[in-house]
């Protein structure tokens, strides 16, 4: 089985198996936002995946 490429290039698995992914809504319309509100857009986000899903996106062999 192929690994989802399109989902791998936004996805970063950490070492203990986190899952990390971009904060949306952060390429325009920012200088209305507060500044606040901008540097928590540049934290990563910890996204919860089932295993059957993990397994299907992230094939192991």
């Amino acid at each position: 089985m192929k690994t989802n490429k399109s989902l791998a290039k936004r996805i970063k698995i950490t070492k203990n198996g986190k899952l990390l992914v971009r904060a949306g809504g952060q390429n325009h319309f920012n200088a209305k936002e507060s500044r606040s509100t901008q540097l928590n857009h540049k934290r990563g986000r910890v996204i919860t995946m089932k295993n059957k899903d993990l397994g299907r996106y992230f094939p192991t062999k």
